[in-house]
C-alpha cells in the first residue's frame, strides 16, 4: 500500500512539472500565433473569422475539460484505463485552451470592424461593442484564469484551497456559453448551432451526474476524505512536496 502511494505521489509530482512546462510553452505559442495571425490579417475579415472559429473551438475544448473533470472525479472512467490518465488529460487540455483563448481575445480586439479595447479583455463590461455580451466573455476568462493558476499552484496552496477555487469552473462554463451564443452573429448557421447546443447538452448531462453523485455522498478511489486529501495520497504529501521544492 505504501509503495502504491509513493508511486502515485511520484506521478503527481512529475505531472506538476510537466504542467508548468506546458503552461509556459503554450503561453509562448499563443503569443506567437496571435501575432502571426494579426500580422497576416489586419484590415480584413480574416480576423473576424479567426476570432469566431477560435471561440467555437474553445467552447468545445472547455466543454471536454468539464466533462473529463466530472468523469475523473466520479471515477467513472473505463476499468482498463488508469484514473490518473483522465485527470492529466483534463489538466493538459485546460492548459492548451490558453492558446486558443489568447488567439480568440487578440483577434477580437484587433478586428477593425468592431471596437472592444484592450481593457475590456481583463475588466468585464467595458467594451463599447456589445458591452454585456463581451463582458460575459471577459468574466469567464477571469474565472477560468483563477482556476488554472490555482491548479498550477495546488501543491503550494493545499488541497482545500485549490478545491474551493476549482468549483468556480462550474460558474465559468455557463458564463462562457452565454457569451458564445450572444456575442457573435453566426448562430443561424446550422452546424455552429449544433456544435454549441451539443456542448451544452454534454455539460448538462455531466453536471447532473455530478450533482447526483454528490447528493448520494458516494466515495470512489481518489476522492477526498474528511482530511481533504485523496486516500491514495499520504496526508502529508503536500507538505513534503513543498519541502522538497
Amino acid at each position: 500500500m505504501r509503495a502504491g502511494r509513493s508511486t502515485l505521489a511520484a506521478v503527481s509530482a512529475r505531472a506538476e512539472g510537466w504542467n508548468e512546462q506546458i503552461f509556459w510553452g503554450v503561453c509562448a505559442m499563443s503569443l506567437a500565433a496571435a501575432a502571426a495571425a494579426a500580422a497576416a490579417a489586419v484590415g480584413s475579415q480574416d480576423l473576424w473569422y479567426l476570432s469566431r472559429a477560435s471561440g467555437l473551438v474553445l467552447l468545445v475544448l472547455f466543454s471536454v475539460v468539464v466533462v473529463l473533470g466530472v468523469v475523473a472525479r466520479m471515477g467513472s472512467s473505463p476499468k482498463n484505463w488508469p484514473r490518473f490518465v483522465f485527470i492529466e488529460l483534463h489538466r493538459t487540455l485546460a492548459l492548451f485552451a490558453i492558446a486558443l483563448l489568447a488567439l480568440h481575445v487578440v483577434t477580437a480586439i484587433l478586428d477593425p470592424f468592431v471596437t472592444i479595447g484592450w481593457a475590456a479583455s481583463v475588466l468585464p463590461f467595458l467594451s463599447p461593442y456589445r458591452a454585456w455580451q463581451i463582458g460575459l466573455g471577459t468574466l469567464a476568462v477571469d474565472i477560468a484564469g483563477a482556476v488554472i493558476i490555482t491548479s498550477l499552484l495546488r501543491v503550494r496552496l493545499g488541497f482545500r484551497a485549490w478545491r474551493a477555487v476549482h468549483w468556480l469552473a462550474y460558474v465559468a462554463w455557463p458564463v462562457a456559453f452565454v457569451h458564445s451564443i450572444t456575442a457573435g452573429t453566426d448562430l443561424t448557421i446550422w452546424w455552429v448551432a449544433l456544435t454549441e447546443w451539443s456542448c451544452a447538452a454534454a455539460v448538462a448531462v455531466a453536471v447532473t451526474a455530478r450533482i447526483r453523485f454528490a447528493v448520494r455522498g458516494s466515495v470512489v478511489p481518489g476522492t477526498p476524505t474528511a482530511t481533504g486529501v485523496p486516500p491514495e495520497i499520504p496526508e502529508d504529501f503536500f507538505s513534503r512536496e513543498r519541502a522538497h521544492r
